[in-house]
């Protein structure tokens, strides 16, 4: 039997789902609901601060309790999407409750800092926090050399947009890479060099000309769970890059987004290879947790560290305190590390399915190339099959997919690929996606045999 503080916070529950009160709308007095479910006061009270708990009401002090819930019925469609573009983190796996656990907590230990200008490198106890679990990824960095950042995006723009100490110019990256990165460099005019990645690697001979020849300011490189490749680096590799980047005098910028991602104990970064200072290192905590927080971190050697203070003071005086407290509460109780198992075995789990899917149904002429950990890999089609064709005719059966090329250089010879992104699917949902993809490539390439190489369909 339920208690009647349950009766009256149901009651009003359902009221608010239905509408029947609706958001904005001012409930109820404490003294009316008492007297109209019959109940003390205090009952009428607990019933409220529990909905309020669960973000259903909010309470202005002397005026009363309103409702702040949000339709929740999301758009409906005839058939289930599967959607294997997305890059946002599954919302069934964001630890919301946890987090505002933290956020709560923050308002009251940080009250008198939340509301004011803080270093623009970041909380110094947050800094402390993150020196801790940078080191679990081999990662050792005082405090003085971590800078806390609105989002790894915002730190990827302030590096190729600021001077580097050896006074070159030039930034090299992958080819393909992270169109982000691609679209910051594009903005700013920088001169822009790029290099072919592929599921073995770079050709570090390659390479070395260019560190030796142009005049690189730093070489972009994301060499754990590559985004669009989803490969990663071996540790040999990583050494190499280390070496070449001493030898010529040129910055590693290192994206380890997906770094919480690692199945491997013995994969370190390239920043743990470094023995020069010219890995700067940058991590993202948006996979793992909310997105909106805009919350990433960024390495730094002393060289650096100045002139960066100086890009980010006059791009954002501070990166949101309220934040930056909240994640250092969620790294400091343990919660960070936990969620991150649960994230990582989950997307461990749809990787595999992947790639048995991939095995089971896809025809010869298509070949998936599978990480070992992170959310992306890649689909290489045959020339003659057009990935705009095979997109728009996927988008009509519900499926989403995008090319690989954006993440190229306008001039770069580019490789005939999708993007597969597991992170907003399940088992059932990869299944479909993946039958459908290789019904879909039949089905074009049966036309093109028997029709020439004519566009069956045009982008929508």
């Amino acid at each position: 039997m339920k208690n009647k503080y349950e009766v009256v916070k149901e009651s009003i529950k359902e009221q608010l789902l239905t509408h029947t009160i609706k958001p904005g709308e001012k409930l109820p007095s404490i003294r009316t609901a008492s007297e109209r479910w019959a109940c003390s006061m205090n009952t009428a009270i607990r019933a409220y601060q529990e909905l309020e708990k669960e973000h259903l009401i909010y309470s202005i002090p002397k005026s009363g309790y309103y409702a702040v819930l949000r339709p929740l019925q999301r758009a409906s469609y005839t058939e289930e999407r599967i959607d294997f573009m997305t890059a946002s983190p599954d919302s069934e796996v964001m630890p919301f409750k946890d987090f505002q656990h933290c956020l709560n907590r923050a308002i009251e230990l940080y009250e008198d800092q939340l509301f004011s200008y803080s270093d623009p490198q970041g909380f110094f106890s947050l800094r402390r926090a993150l020196e801790s679990h940078l080191a679990q990824s081999q990662v050792f960095a005082s405090p003085s050399q971590i800078c806390v950042v609105s989002g790894a995006q915002q730190a990827l723009h302030l590096l190729a947009s600021m001077p580097f100490p050896n006074g070159k110019s030039a930034v090299l990256v992958e080819q393909p890479t992270f169109h982000g990165m691609l679209r910051s460099l594009d903005l700013l005019g920088v001169t822009v060099l790029g290099i072919q990645r592929t599921a073995a690697g770079i050709d570090m001979d390659e390479l070395e000309r260019h560190f030796r020849n142009n005049q690189i300011k730093f070489f972009y490189t994301v060499p754990r769970f590559h985004n669009p490749l989803g490969t990663s680096y071996t540790t040999e590799q990583k050494k190499q890059i280390a070496k070449l980047a001493k030898r010529y005098d040129v910055y590693i910028v290192e994206d380890d987004y997906l770094a919480d991602m690692e199945t491997s104990l013995k994969a370190d970064p390239i920043y743990s290879h470094d023995q020069s200072g010219r890995v700067l290192y940058v991590k993202s905590f948006s996979k793992i947790m909310l997105p909106g927080l805009r919350l990433a971190t960024v390495v730094l050697p002393s060289s650096v560290m100045e002139t960066f203070r100086l890009f980010k003071a006059s791009c954002d005086s501070s990166t949101a305190v309220l934040s930056q407290a909240a994640l250092e509460l969620y790294l400091n109780c343990g919660m960070y590390d936990h969620h991150a198992a649960l994230v990582r075995e989950r997307y461990r789990l749809r990787l595999e399915t992947l790639a048995e899917c991939c095995r089971r149904y896809l025809p010869p002429q298509l070949h998936a190339q599978i990480g070992t950990g992170g959310i992306f890999s890649r689909v290489l089609l045959p020339e003659e099959l057009n990935s705009h064709d095979i997109i728009a005719a996927l988008h009509q059966k519900n499926v989403r997919v995008i090319s690989t090329n954006p993440g190229y250089l306008p001039a770069f010879p580019r490789e005939n690929g999708l993007r597969i992104s597991i992170i907003q699917t399940d088992a059932a949902k990869i299944e479909r996606g993946i039958a459908l993809l290789a019904e879909t490539a039949k089905e074009l390439l049966q036309k093109q045999r028997k029709e020439g190489q004519w566009r069956i369909i045009d982008w929508i």
